[in-house]
């Protein structure tokens, strides 16, 4: 199977987690699932927006230019009404409108002077209108959309969260994530390994992108690579959500996870995809249970389709909506000849303009876990080409912004 039909087999089982409510305060990076509107104007008054006095346009357009001053309206005080048109009320930034006042001249437009403890304003400037009034309802009016389901929170929603008053919000539910790792090459991170042995690595960068992309919390088990305790560990876990496997999944004699989850009743969509790396990829789905990836043990192998196919699915199933990847440019000439789609591991350097030139770093295959250090993302080259010249552009999966 191909990479288009692959992404597109994965993306036709995307399932509904269902919602939940969360405090606001709580809500940051969740995703919407109900409509925000408006509990009143936005703003709810004619707000002043610069520190200086309030006039009726009217007395200067007829000549005035020096007026005195009768009060003061700070933010938070009742609105206060102007007495005699010929004078001004000192207005600070937040403030509502006085009424029978239009217009505000901020105080570097303005000349205080003082006699008998009575203060006027020389306006030094000219005048419009209007002018420093941030009108009631200019924002949006009260019952108006603000925050459309299916926006994913971010400081910037948090603040009219808060401004509307909604103090509990309908969002998707996180799904209940495992992630499984095989091998008996495996040992834990705080031992130290034997020479034919290596510390487990990959359940805890698959676990990192998730909590960082999406803020899911992920449980990681291990099993060693026998049958039987594949099948023990697996059928454990059939009342999670999402299993991501990460090893035992390509043709090798140890390589049981397949057969495990097969006898287990899971429904086999594909397994093997003509790319690089990654190939041995397997998806599948359980009828009344999780949906299953189990990725490649190398771990550039199971980092690149965690990235372009177990996110994207995630996002789709929390009913995130997707932007269009973004394209780079190649920065070099790259041969690569096997008919597969590559996915280059490359740093990403923004030039004037918008553009992303991206350059890949030394890289030794998908065992190279160091060389993601001096990468960004994964280059999707199509497998339809051998030669990809300079200057040339194509889809990049980024793993870092």
């Amino acid at each position: 199977m191909d990479v288009i039909a692959a992404y597109a087999a994965v993306m036709g089982v995307a399932r509904d987690f269902g919602m939940e409510q969360v405090p606001f305060t709580a809500a940051t990076g969740r995703v919407l699932r109900e409509p925000v509107l408006s509990d009143r104007d936005f703003p709810p008054y004619d707000r002043v927006t610069m520190d200086g006095i309030a006039i009726n346009f009217e007395t200067y357009a007829k000549g005035q230019i020096v007026f005195g001053v009768e009060d003061i309206q700070a933010a938070g005080m009742p609105r206060k009404q102007l007495g005699s048109m010929a004078d001004c009320i000192e207005v600070m930034t937040g403030a509502i409108l006085p009424e029978l006042t239009d217009t505000v001249i901020q105080y570097e437009h303005l000349e205080v002077s003082e006699h008998d403890g009575f203060r006027r304003f020389t306006i030094k400037a000219g005048v419009e209108q209007g002018q420093h009034i941030h009108r009631q309802g200019a924002d949006a009016a009260a019952g108006q959309v603000l925050i459309a389901a299916g926006t994913r929170i971010s400081a910037a929603e948090t603040g009219v969260l808060a401004s509307v008053g909604k103090t509990m919000v309908s969002v998707s539910r996180l799904p209940k994530v495992a992630i499984i790792t095989t091998g008996d090459e495996l040992v834990p991170v705080s031992e130290t390994p034997d020479i034919h042995q290596v510390r487990t690595s990959n359940s805890y960068t698959l676990a990192a992108a998730l909590q960082a992309e999406l803020g899911i919390q992920a449980s990681c088990y291990h099993v060693s690579d026998d049958l039987t305790a594949i099948q023990q560990l697996l059928g454990s876990l059939l009342d999670q959500d999402v299993l991501i496997c990460t090893g035992a999944v390509s043709a090798g004699k140890y390589d049981h996870l397949p057969q495990a989850l097969e006898e287990l009743g899971m429904q086999l969509v594909f397994h093997k995809v003509q790319q690089r790396p990654g190939k041995p990829f397997l998806f599948g789905h359980f009828e009344n249970g999780p949906v299953v990836f189990a990725l490649p043990g190398n771990p550039v192998s199971g980092f690149m389709c965690c990235y372009r196919y177990v996110l994207p699915w995630l996002k789709a199933s929390l009913q995130i909506t997707a932007a269009p990847e973004p394209y780079a440019v190649l920065g070099t000439d790259v041969h690569f000849k096997p008919p597969l789609t590559y996915f280059m591991p490359v740093r990403l350097h923004p030039v004037a303009g918008g553009q992303l030139i991206a350059l890949p770093p030394p890289y030794h295959g998908s065992g190279d876990l160091a060389a993601l250090l001096q990468a960004d993302g994964f280059l999707e080259l199509p497998s339809e080409k051998e030669i990809f010249e300079k200057g040339s552009s194509y889809p990049v999966w980024r793993f870092r912004s």
